[in-house]
């Protein structure tokens, strides 16, 4: 099989622990797309701070951010979009809040987010604000159901981090029992990300695909938590990073090293380098 599109999820992926790039990584990207690979990220992130990465990457390409629920190369011009409803999001609010827990309304332009305990919010900066671009403005407010009596909000996703696990179990199963329309998935092992239903980054790389005339089994997939396993499923090969929980490595068709051992760069090593290497080979019929 040649693949033709390599799509990568970002944080564990392809950013190191320390949320830097490594140089043999942008080497990587750099082969595989002068090659002709068409590179994309498909992350979990808002659109402003996937646009950033892919700027510091070179890539011009269409990105599929919000875990598939906007996909876009111009935050003017989406190329296809689905949002929680304002209705929805004031319940998901209301049924969340009397929780123990950070919640982030991430708009593709802005955030909105509920002021945390003292105690809880250099957790909550630690886990949520890495990546979020200075351009990428976040408000807190002490009351997000109040806030949103006055100025309702209609958003692609919403981020929630707890400080504890049995709460976030309680909230989980409380959301799905009376929130329709939605599901739930997760980048991180302390929260969830509540996405409009039936979105995901598989069904964003399909659409994706369909738009440039490149068919799932043609694209490869890489990935390291929950919210990556549809993609990974889905994509010609599906590629877990070493770093990546049982399950995920489980649903993978190949295993990388982790983020932090150059997973990424021995991925393309691996597979693309053979696969050019292969192309150059084959006799030219006549």
């Amino acid at each position: 099989m040649v693949y033709r599109l390599l799509a990568l999820d970002i944080d564990g992926t392809l950013l190191k622990s320390n949320f830097k790039i490594d140089r043999s990584t942008r080497e990587a990207i750099r082969y595989v797309k002068k090659k002709g690979v068409y590179v994309t990220l498909a992350t979990g992130r808002n659109f402003p701070s996937a646009k950033k990465i892919a700027k510091e990457l070179k890539l011009d390409s269409i990105l599929i951010t919000h875990n598939g629920a906007l996909i876009a190369s111009s935050i003017d011009e989406p190329l296809y979009e689905r949002r929680i409803s304002a209705e929805q999001v004031r319940r998901i609010v209301e049924v969340i809040e009397p929780y123990d827990a950070h919640i982030r309304l991430l708009h593709e332009r802005y955030a909105l987010g509920n002021q945390v305990q003292q105690k809880s919010q250099l957790i909550a900066k630690m886990t949520m604000g890495v990546g979020d671009p200075l351009f990428y403005p976040v408000t807190f407010t002490d009351h997000l159901s109040d806030h949103l009596e006055t100025k309702p909000m209609s958003v692609p996703k919403i981020d929630v981090q707890f400080f504890n696990a049995e709460e976030q179990e309680e909230a989980y199963h409380q959301l799905m029992d009376e929130v329709e329309d939605i599901d739930v998935t997760a980048s991180t092992r302390c929260g969830f990300e509540i996405i409009p239903k039936s979105v995901n980054k598989a069904s964003g790389l399909q659409f994706l695909g369909k738009h440039l005339g490149i068919s799932m089994k043609e694209m490869v997939a890489v990935g390291d938590f929950v919210n990556d396993l549809e993609m990974i499923r889905h994509a010609g090969l599906g590629v877990a990073m070493g770093n990546a929980p049982e399950e995920v490595q489980q649903a993978a068709d190949w295993v990388t090293r982790s983020n932090d051992q150059h997973g990424l760069e021995y991925m393309v090593r691996e597979v693309f380098r053979k696969q050019m290497k292969m192309q150059i080979e084959l006799p030219v019929e006549r």
